[in-house]
């Protein structure tokens, strides 16, 4: 007997926990650099075009698929289109994946806010996180760390508890907490790293624009893809946390809350780090290009720096920065895991808690066993490049390429799902950008990026660990999701039956 599909409390629910799931790690470390090394404050102009042609219309189309057929993304792409299952399975094999290394990057942020008090790293930060800390020496290595290991099985059971408490009692009311905590850190530390000498300098620095990018083609392209990762489309956690919606659900207006929420947090991340930076440039006599980074860099290496010129202050300004980045990533964590955990449910009829178990359990104890190593910071850059960068650009494409240009039968029927009952209309340009302009923009980034995988070495790591790691994932989403759909589940028939029911309509 199949468990009833859950619904979040309320409209507000879903916002929350929707924006929990866009404002994730990256918007703190990511953003910042891309905006700073982009253009600046002239960043902000492909980066909105960028929001309101392919971010908010994919998170709109994500919504619709999803509270129209109210299932995770392989019974609900399969709902609408039969052949289109295998996109669903990809996305949720993306999810799966990420779920696994993403959980090191927040042991990661966890072990630094204990650092933090007393500023562990000492003065080479760099030497103190690759070596000291992960025990990275190089490529793949077995060396065991205690501290990855334990912090590891905290993660995961913190993750599994809150699963088990299902949609209401686990995930609405996890990131209940989490984001007013998440706004309550963050805002502090940017109000204290906005009242430190040279705060001005980093900000000039960060919003100073420099029109000249905009001629650069690259530019554009960085601003497609940031707004595409950050709004968590196109690998199933929108679609899987629509599904729970009550049915008459302002689906237009969540999406431009949630949209414009997300890049509010992106741009005030930018604020705190860069008045930062600005304060370190001026404390140590360097040029703000010469202390900015991304990535690892501005939140291990760069970051416990400014910490160590701030004195005794600093480690209050590190606990609320690195347990910024522990908030932001479990929220995240839970909704990445949402996507295989209900994907299982729809397709075999299981019970959430054999879900949780089976799927979170198998996630965890791949995550421990890899991450626990010397080799994790390895497994994490390439795992989440080719995830990120191939994953979920061609689950996102797959998706729209497959209702926009080979299902456009189907779209009159969206639409007119989502306008009975939304605030904010769609129509023709909704359709225009789905149909060219997102699909055109991720075609060209994915394939200049395969180029680039293809003609060098990504990072220079050796052939084996981007053929196992890198290009095997990437195997494993497609394969997997060829597997899947071969798999007959509980609801086939009633789902191809459903189906024809709606082409009738």
């Amino acid at each position: 007997m199949a468990e009833q599909r859950e619904n979040w409390s309320s409209r507000t629910g879903f916002i929350i926990a929707a924006v929990g799931s866009a404002v994730g790690l990256g918007n703190i470390w990511r953003f910042p650099y891309v905006a700073y090394d982009n253009g600046g404050g002239a960043f902000m102009v492909p980066y909105l075009i960028a929001l309101f042609t392919a971010g908010i219309p994919l998170l709109f189309l994500d919504y619709i698929i999803g509270h129209k057929y109210r299932s995770a993304p392989p019974r609900a792409y399969k709902k609408m289109v039969k052949s289109a299952q295998f996109i669903g399975w990809w996305q949720t094999l993306v999810s799966f994946v990420i779920a696994i290394y993403y959980a090191a990057v927040i042991v990661w942020a966890g072990s630094y806010m204990v650092f933090s008090f007393g500023q562990k790293w000492g003065e080479d930060t760099t030497t103190f996180f690759v070596s000291d800390f992960i025990k990275h020496t190089g490529d793949l290595n077995a060396v065991f760390v205690p501290q990855m290991f334990i912090g590891l099985i905290l993660v995961w059971a913190l993750a599994m508890l809150i699963m088990f408490g299902g949609i209401r009692k686990g995930v609405e009311l996890a990131n209940k907490i989490c984001i007013p905590l998440l706004i309550v850190l963050f805002g502090i530390m940017v109000f204290k790293a906005l009242s430190l000498p040279g705060a001005a300098v980093g900000l000039n620095a960060f919003f100073e624009p420099n029109w000249e990018k905009m001629k650069d083609p690259n530019v554009w392209l960085a601003a497609y893809g940031h707004v595409f990762f950050s709004l968590s489309v196109g690998f199933g956690i929108m679609v899987t946390y629509a599904s729970y919606l009550k049915k008459n659900t302002n689906l237009t207006g969540a999406g431009l809350v949630v949209g414009f929420a997300n890049s509010s947090f992106e741009l005030i991340a930018g604020i705190g780090i860069f008045a930062a930076i600005g304060f370190m440039a001026v404390s140590t006599g360097q040029d703000v290009a010469e202390v900015a980074s991304g990535g690892v860099g501005l939140a291990f290496f760069v970051f416990p720096k400014i910490i160590s010129t701030m004195g005794a202050s600093g480690d209050f300004v590190g606990f609320l920065f690195f347990g910024s980045l522990v908030v932001a990533g479990i929220s995240s964590l839970i909704s990445i895991l949402e996507v295989p955990i209900s994907a299982f449910q729809d397709k075999f009829d299981w019970s959430r808690k054999k879900a949780v178990t089976v799927i979170g359990g198998v996630c965890a104890a791949i995550s421990i066993v890899a991450f626990s190593t010397g080799s994790s910071l390895v497994l994490v850059d390439v795992i989440d490049h080719f995830a990120n960068n191939i994953g979920i650009v061609a689950g996102g494409l797959l998706s729209i390429v497959s209702v926009t240009w080979f299902n456009r039968q189907k779209i009159p029927g969206l639409l007119d799902h989502i306008n009975r009952i939304s605030s904010v209309k769609l129509g023709g340009a909704w359709v225009f950008m789905l149909t060219v302009i997102t699909p055109t923009v991720l075609t060209i980034a994915l394939g200049l990026k395969l180029i680039d995988l293809v003609r060098e070495p990504y990072e220079g790591y050796s052939t084996s660990i981007l053929l196992f790691f890198g290009w095997g994932v990437v195997v494993f989403f497609g394969l997997g999701a060829f597997i899947m759909t071969r798999i007959k589940g509980r609801y086939d028939d009633e789902d191809d039956k459903s189906r024809l029911l709606d082409d009738a309509r």
